[in-house]
């Protein structure tokens, strides 16, 4: 071996060694972390997670109601398929007891048996009892048949109704995934933080639902709405109003704790009034009226989706049960997007 190449030998060895001798480790360069959001990036983080897990709770409250009304519909239908089946038994044993009476005479056909009568009296009356027997037997096939269609019908529909029940199942399992998915992720991001920073991102709610208040107010609305509530407004109102400080509970209808349509629903039930379950369906289904005629009692749909609502209560303010975390309360009714109002006893 040449004396260069032995040079560049001892020289790659030496810095193998080097590497590996203790207390010569060399840190592997790390990526550098992340900035980290402000507290006003989080809150509107949160404000979206909890808006779709709202939105997945009134599709969720939905298809729970739709299973309901389902399920009553299968216990009726399984009521009107067992009376189909004792009808039909009857009406079978009946159409035997006309057979066998038949067999009894003899075999004869009863127009046979008349023409071989000599007493005129009995013909005569004989051929009455052939007449309205043989409209009895018409009658007694033609009921057997509608009743097996009738039978048939029910079964029919009693399998779309199961088919529709289950696909209702299916769908509130998916959304009560999505549901408690948007929590927890809410929930991770809040245990993150300080009590200090968990005050100012309050802070941070309250200012911003201010500012859309303060807006809203800007417009002069309030100069235009001057509706009285009717007797079932001021009931609903007063029953909504009763609530403030119990928990939101997402798909609670009371009495302990509420979600936000749950508490619309149930104020307007205790006015003597039912109304859909979902603030998407209240939107859907109630009266709408402009924001210029609206009045103590009337409810208030939110954004886009119809996720949310609120009950107006006069002077600018709504009573509503917000979201996770948070009790029932008064806001200002300018405080969220509104997307329109409702009126249940329009």
């Amino acid at each position: 071996m040449n004396r260069r190449r032995w040079a560049a030998t001892v020289t790659v060895v030496g810095a193998v060694t080097l590497l590996s001798a203790p207390g010569h480790a060399f840190a592997v360069p790390q990526p550098p972390e992340p900035p980290r959001k402000s507290l006003e990036e989080v809150r509107e983080e949160l404000d979206e997670l909890y808006r779709k897990a709202a939105s997945a709770t009134d599709a969720y409250n939905l298809a729970e109601e739709q299973a309901e009304r389902q399920s009553a519909q299968l216990v009726a239908l399984a009521k009107e398929i067992a009376e189909g089946r004792a009808r039909i038994d009857d009406l079978k044993d009946r159409a035997g007891a006309t057979a066998r009476a038949q067999y009894r005479g003899g075999g004869l056909p009863p127009e046979a048996q008349l023409v071989l009568t000599d007493d005129p009296q009995l013909f005569l009356d004989a051929a009455g009892r052939i007449k309205a027997g043989g409209k009895a037997t018409k009658d007694l096939l033609g009921e057997l048949n509608r009743t097996q269609a009738d039978l048939r019908t029910y079964n029919k529909e009693a399998s779309v109704q199961w088919a529709l029940l289950e696909a209702n199942r299916v769908e509130k399992e998916k959304h009560k995934k999505e549901i408690d998915e948007r929590i927890a992720a809410a929930r991770r991001i809040e245990a993150q933080l300080q009590k200090e920073e968990l005050a100012r991102l309050r802070k941070l709610e309250q200012e911003a639902a201010d500012r859309a208040q303060t807006a809203w107010l800007g417009s002069g609305v309030l100069e235009e709405i001057n509706g009285r509530a009717s007797e079932q407004g001021k009931a609903a109102v007063a029953f909504a109003t009763e609530q403030i400080g119990k928990p939101y509970v997402w798909g609670a209808e009371g009495p302990g704790s509420y979600d936000c349509s749950g508490l619309t629903s149930q104020a307007w039930a205790a006015a003597g009034r039912g109304i859909p379950r979902t603030s998407q369906e209240q939107w859907r289904l109630l009266p709408r009226v402009d924001i210029k005629d609206m009045r103590p009692g009337d409810l208030i749909i939110y954004h886009a989706d119809a996720s949310h609502v609120g009950m107006y209560v006069g002077d600018g303010a709504i009573v509503h049960a917000p979201r996770p975390g948070r009790n029932v309360t008064l806001a200002g009714a300018g405080s969220m997007a509104i997307l329109g109002v409702v009126r249940p006893d329009k």
